[in-house]
């Protein structure tokens, strides 16, 4: 669904409530020729408490860390931004959304050097259904193992949500796209297994779950650590700082990504190879109704992770 089709007509910019088509920037901003922006991707519920954000403070500190690698100052607070949002919610009436926050270096100078170019803040929310399609969450997906590797944590920071880096997961998901598969998983540059382009993602073994950890170049995903507090407290053992192999994938027990794009999404092949039965797992699918039975509230567990409008 393009923008167009979707009943949003107002994004938040710099302060200030402006028209969806007036959320304009010059062409010579810094941040379009050399990536230097820091970006969020949340997600509002619709809860049977009310619209809920899910985990908002942690994605509002996690932008403000993103920034701190290239001295960028957001000139407005979290509070700030997360009184916006909440509006700019209501303004749209929607009751579940996706929401994009960003912060960018603007218009100036054109050297690599961002020197005066000013520091800009936008927030736009719109309705956005399964990432990976409604089909993925209950059947699973086919991907590949990308021939494009994860740039490493001694090159650029893996742990802020830079936009420029988005290029890699360009490659790595078009690649993808272009063989036939819904998504790509990366390896990292020792070769081995780090995320999908805008996942991570979690191995099963013999009840056991796995999952990269930081030192293997991944984002320190925020439904990550959700999914992990929450098989643990479903009993399961969780191994957070994993390394695994490319062959570990085609032998595991199960396989999926998480994202608050991608929720909790199987997956059923890699490299056509069959994951276990080639279906949604039983550890996939009871961590998988677990975390919408918390995200859709039905539950009063983890209620800390939320903030009602």
């Amino acid at each position: 669904m393009g923008f167009d089709e979707m009943d949003v007509d107002t994004i938040w910019m710099d302060g200030e409530f402006v028209d969806w088509e007036d959320a304009q920037i010059h062409v010579l901003s810094h941040g379009l020729h050399y990536g230097t922006g820091v970006f969020e991707g949340a997600r509002c519920y619709d809860t049977e408490e009310g619209p809920a954000l899910f985990r908002w403070d942690e994605h509002v500190e996690r932008l403000f860390q993103s920034a701190k690698p290239y001295e960028m100052e957001i000139d407005h607070t979290p509070e700030e931004i997360t009184e916006a949002t909440l509006e700019l919610i209501e303004r749209q009436n929607l009751e579940s959304c996706y929401i994009r926050p960003i912060a960018f270096y603007g218009y100036d100078s054109l050297g690599v050097a961002p020197g005066d170019c000013p520091t800009r803040t936008a927030i736009a929310v719109w309705p956005w259904g399964a990432y990976l399609g409604e089909d993925a969450l209950e059947n699973g997906i086919e991907v590949m193992v990308s021939s494009w590797r994860k740039h490493a944590s001694s090159q650029i920071p893996t742990n802020a949500k830079t936009t420029g880096l988005y290029v890699n997961s360009l490659l790595a998901g078009e690649e993808a796209r272009r063989n036939g598969y819904a998504e790509a998983i990366v390896l990292n540059k020792e070769g081995n297994v780090a995320e999908g382009p805008g996942e991570n993602i979690f191995l099963v073994r013999d009840d056991v779950i796995y999952t990269p950890g930081l030192s293997e170049s991944i984002l320190d995903g925020i439904t990550r650590d959700s999914v992990i507090e929450i098989a643990r407290d479903l009993g399961y053992t969780v191994n957070d700082t994993a390394s695994l192999s490319r062959g570990e994938l085609n032998t595991a027990d199960e396989l999926f990504f998480t994202g608050s794009a991608a929720e909790v999404t199987p997956i059923r092949k890699v490299d056509n190879v069959e994951i276990g039965n080639g279906s949604r797992g039983p550890v996939t699918e009871e961590i998988q109704q677990k975390f919408f039975e918390v995200v859709e509230r039905r539950t009063d567990e983890y209620d800390e992770w939320f903030t009602y409008i």
